[in-house]
This record gives structure tokens, sequence and C-alpha cells, in this order.
């Protein structure tokens, strides 16, 4: 790892992070179209792809601890292997079981992704430099993000225009490129990511698995001790119940204001392409929202900012309002990523780095659960409108939550010790 330049290893995180997104762009556009044409009721929809989100909230911590102890590479490269597995099942699943059981490879690959690849970035770039700074990189990243889901977005579209493939449908079609995409990425992963690892072999793995429950203990621990680390994370919380409005009550939304389901999914289309293209243009704002106001204080207005476009997106009343603050939205969420990430770096040591970034995303699925039994639900009793208000002040009300980084950035912090007491978790 010590071997590569800053810049090498700037390059290869934002192509590795490239490749990863791509084939989430392909699927974006037609998944849920795809499972209906394969016979799954919303309700079903619902459910499968709940079996998501508790393969994460069951795996997360123990994939991150995982990743602190065995390496950055072996697991990553194990989160894109399942992925490939789950994007072969979905071109052929036919049935609700099926359904569920790609989506649940979707959730081990989740828990298995997140985390490893900005932690090996961090330290592949402290280890090159160790006075290098690397928040702004981490904008980068979120810049090419909303690129690549952009572009796999357009790319989607474009080959269901074009109709059939032989005996595959139009809109398997994506899926198919995806798999192909997603073999391709597996490659370059293996190519180009490099770290000082363990020695290999069955002790080493043995002794890895071993390790990992420790390295939660710590990331746990971490958070015990930590003021700054417990709220920062807290945010996550109420981030992901909020997420729904923008992810799930839109299109609905946009349904009601249309009076037409068919003409809001063309509309929806190169607005979805076009939000992470503005995603993207958020997160190059990093650099300068990092020199003023600060890391802390941005996220916070931040939170209150994304609140605003979401009471927008409930109350206006015409397609191109609506559309305007759903595509401020995600330029405000593609802002607020890369800060809220490098917020989390500067309070934890390269050992629990992954530990801390897993504990951090592990809060948003149940938040992202309730939310979306909450929301829809109030959504279904009164209005759309109204869920999405009730959304917009849960996001705006983790803004407090930043206060105490606020503070600490404020004084000269003494540097949290990377290694806290073991702390049992079972």
């Amino acid at each position: 790892m010590s071997t590569l330049t800053v810049r090498q290893v700037h390059r290869r995180y934002l192509l590795l992070h490239g490749l990863r997104w791509l084939p989430t762009g392909l699927l974006i556009p037609v998944l849920i179209l795809l499972m209906q044409e394969r016979g799954l009721t919303l309700p079903q929809i619902g459910l499968a792809a709940t079996a998501q989100g508790l393969i994460v909230l069951a795996l997360e911590l123990p994939t991150g601890g995982l990743a602190d102890a065995l390496g950055r590479k072996p697991v990553l490269a194990a989160s894109w292997t399942v992925n490939l597995l789950s994007l072969a099942l979905l071109m052929v699943a036919d049935s609700f079981a099926m359904f569920v059981a790609a989506w649940a490879l979707q959730g081990i690959h989740r828990a298995l992704d997140s985390g490893p690849l900005e932690s090996w970035y961090v330290d592949a770039t402290l280890a090159a430099d160790p006075d290098a700074k690397y928040e702004a990189g981490l904008g980068h990243a979120g810049t090419v993000i909303g690129v690549a889901i952009s572009a796999g977005a357009l790319l989607s579209g474009g080959l269901v225009a074009l109709g059939p493939l032989g005996g595959v449908s139009a809109l398997t079609v994506p899926v198919l490129a995806a798999t192909a995409l997603q073999a391709v990425a597996l490659i370059v992963l293996l190519r180009l990511l490099a770290e000082t690892r363990p020695a290999r072999g069955v002790a080493a793995l043995r002794a890895s698995v071993r390790e990992a429950p420790r390295m939660i203990g710590q990331a746990f621990g971490l958070l015990r001790r930590s003021r700054v680390l417990l709220a920062l994370v807290a945010v996550e919380l109420f981030w992901g119940f909020g997420m729904v409005t923008f992810e799930t009550l839109l299109p609905v939304r946009l349904a009601e204001v249309v009076g037409d389901a068919d003409r809001a999914g063309a509309l929806l289309g190169p607005a979805n392409s076009a939000a992470w293209l503005v995603s993207a243009a958020g997160a190059a704002l990093t650099p300068l929202l990092l020199r003023w106001p600060g890391a802390a204080p941005s996220a916070a207005l931040l939170r209150i900012l994304q609140g605003v476009t979401v009471v927008a997106m409930g109350l206006l009343a015409g397609p191109a309002g609506l559309l305007a603050a759903y595509l401020c939205c995600y330029a405000v969420h593609g802002a607020s990523n890369p800060l809220h990430t490098a917020l989390l770096h500067r309070q934890v040591d390269g050992p629990y780095r992954t530990s801390v970034i897993s504990l951090n995303s592990m809060m948003g699925q149940p938040a992202s659960a309730v939310g979306g039994v909450a929301l829809t639900s109030l959504a279904a009793a009164t209005s759309i409108s109204t869920a999405m208000l009730v959304g917009a002040a849960v996001l705006a009300v983790a803004a407090p939550l930043y206060l105490p980084a606020w503070r600490q950035s404020r004084r000269a912090p003494e540097p949290l010790p990377a290694a806290a007491e073991p702390v049992s978790v079972g």
C-alpha cells in the first residue's frame, strides 16, 4: 500500500468507485418495473426489498470488523462477487422467493461493501503522505458516484428503448449489461486495489475471524467514549427515516401532480439521471464547504436545507416546480454525504475505521424501514404531501446533532485514542 503515491491512490479510488456504482445506475430505473413484469404485486415488491435491509442490519457490524481484521481487498472482492451473483439471479428470477433471494444477496453485498473502499483510500493516502488531506478525495468520490449512477440510468433507458434482445425482454437488457459491468469491475478491483494485509492461509483467516468481534467491541467503545462520534452516528437515524420522502414517495407524488402514472414514469427517467448529476455537483462543493463555514456547520445547515427542499416537493402543485425541488434535494444530498463521512473519519484512527463506518451505515437500515412503513401508512391515511412534510421535519431535526463536532472543531481537540478497552457484544 505504501508503494503507491497519493495521486495513484486517488485515481484508483475514484475509478473503483465509478465501477462500483455504474451497475447500480443501470438497475435503478427498471428494477421495480421488472419485478412487476415478472408477476409481483407492489406489496410483494416491498416485502422482497425488506430482505436487503434485514440482512444489512444483521451483518453490517460483523463484516465491518472483518474488513478491519482481515483486510479491505478480500472483503471487497467477496462483496462484488456476491453482487455479481445477485445480478445473475435477477436476470432469471420469476417468483417471489427468487426475488427475495436476490434482495438478500444484495443485502450481503451492501454489508460487505460498506466502508472498506473509503477506509482503504484514507489509510493508503496517509501511508503515502502522513500530512495529506483526504477529505477532498471523499468529495470527489461523491461526484464520481453521481456521474456513474446518472450515466447508468441514461444507458438503462437507452437499452430499454432499443427493445428486446433476442429472448431477453427490454426491461431485462439493462440487468444483463449491469451483470457484465460487475464482472469487469471485479477484475479491475483485484488488479488495482493494493494493500498491506496479514499473511494468507487458513490460519490467518481464522485469526482474522477471531479478531473481528474485538474490532466491533472497540468500535462500540469509541461510541461510548466520544459524544461527538455518538451524535454523528445518531444523525443517520433521522437521515434514513427522512430519505423515504424522496426515494419512495416522490414517484407517487409526481403521479399525483401530473395525473397519470405513465407520464410520471416518463418524466422520472431523465429526472433521476439529472438528480444524480446535481448530486455529483453538490459533492464537488466539498472543498469549498470545508474551508467555509467548515464541515460541521455546513453539514448542519444542509440537513435543514434538505428538509426545506422536501417541504417544497410536498407543497408545490406543478410538475416543473416539484422536479426542481427534487433536483435541489439531491444536490444537497450529494454535498451532505462527504461532509458527514469526513467528520466520522476525524474521530477514529485507521484500525477501527471500517467498523465505525459500518456502525454509521447500520443505523440507517432500521430507520429507513421504520420510515418506509410509517410514512407510507401516513400517506395512505392522510395524503402524500402530509407524509412528505413529516419526513422533512425529521430530516431537519438532525441538524443539532452536528453541534458537538462543531464545538470540537472550535477548540484544539485531543485526538481520540484508537484503542478503547474491549466492550463485549453479543
